[in-house]
């Protein structure tokens, strides 16, 4: 990479790490389905002006059925996942656990698209699922803890919201190929602000939130959601879309340090052993690495 785009892949592995932290700080006054229909919301008043600058709009309007379903996939049912969790475990641990969206994505693609992997991402998948489960082992008890949530249904709500990036991802590759990113991601936005809107308004909160939460909701939607996709769009056009990827590999480091800054949540050698195997495994099932000898040749 050259030193710009450097510098924006660790901008977008900040910004994607900073999510979980505000939405940690919003989700406690909003509640998990209002604090993600907001960032949503907010995410698509920031990209569909850019749709329409740059003339997108036809695009939207013809493909939109197919592009709210994304949209509920990829954005509004992960994110609510994400904000349910977050009121039970720390932003460090839903941040590696959100590392294994690759791993999904692969298991996704061999069994619905046919996308065999090699040898070589076989043995990812099965190492980072490994990694998962031993950082899941130590939050298995399904008694409800101070937030009246138990850890295991956190983690179990991680899983499922990294389960549906890996079906929309292969959604969109069978049914929106050829797409401008902008229009998938654009109208995602709205689609899930549509399908929220509702259980949203249903569960709002009965006390009008503080500052604090209206200003973390405003970030993680127009800094962490509208800008991140922008720049993630530019990696993509600049670097291809694998390595554009490895931002996974480095979001749960910004979202474990912004944890332990700014909200005193405890780093401990289990949990970063556990990450270590699972983006190890993670890279392999992506084939951003690779075994040495035949397994090489064969992924090349």
């Amino acid at each position: 990479m050259s030193p710009a785009i450097a510098i924006e892949f660790l901008l977008l592995s900040a910004l994607w790490g900073a999510s979980f932290l505000f939405m940690r700080i919003a989700v406690i006054e909003f509640g998990a389905l209002p604090t993600a229909a907001l960032r949503v919301a907010v995410a698509a008043l920031v990209l569909f002006p850019l749709l329409w600058l740059r003339g997108l709009l036809p695009q939207l309007r013809q493909h939109w059925k197919k592009i709210f379903v994304v949209g509920a996939l990829n954005s509004g049912i992960p994110f609510a996942l994400f904000c349910f969790a977050l009121l039970s475990i720390s932003t460090g641990l839903s941040a590696i656990l959100n590392a294994t969206v690759p791993l999904f994505g692969a298991l996704v693609a061999w069994f619905w698209l046919r996308d065999r992997p090699t040898p070589s991402r076989i043995l990812g998948l099965a190492v980072g699922f490994a990694g998962v489960a031993l950082l899941a082992w130590d939050k298995a008890s399904f008694k409800p803890d101070a937030s009246g949530i138990a850890p295991a249904w956190a983690v179990l709500a991680c899983l499922a919201a990294c389960l549906c990036y890996g079906i929309a991802a292969s959604f969109t590759k069978r049914h929106l190929g050829g797409l401008p990113p902008l229009v998938t991601a654009g109208g995602s936005q709205i689609g899930a602000t549509v399908v929220l809107a509702l259980p949203a308004l249903w569960l709002r909160p009965t006390a009008m939130p503080g500052l604090k939460a209206w200003m973390a909701v405003l970030a993680v939607g127009i800094v962490c959601t509208g800008v991140a996709y922008v720049i993630y769009f530019r990696l993509i056009e600049a670097v291809g879309p694998a390595r554009a990827l490895a931002v996974t590999f480095v979001v749960p480091v910004f979202a474990v340090l912004y944890g332990a800054l700014f909200l005193g949540e405890a780093v401990t050698g289990w949990m970063l052993l556990c990450a270590a195997v699972i983006v190890a495994g993670t890279a392999l099932s992506t084939g951003l690495l690779t075994l040495p000898g035949r397994h090489r040749v064969r992924s090349a």
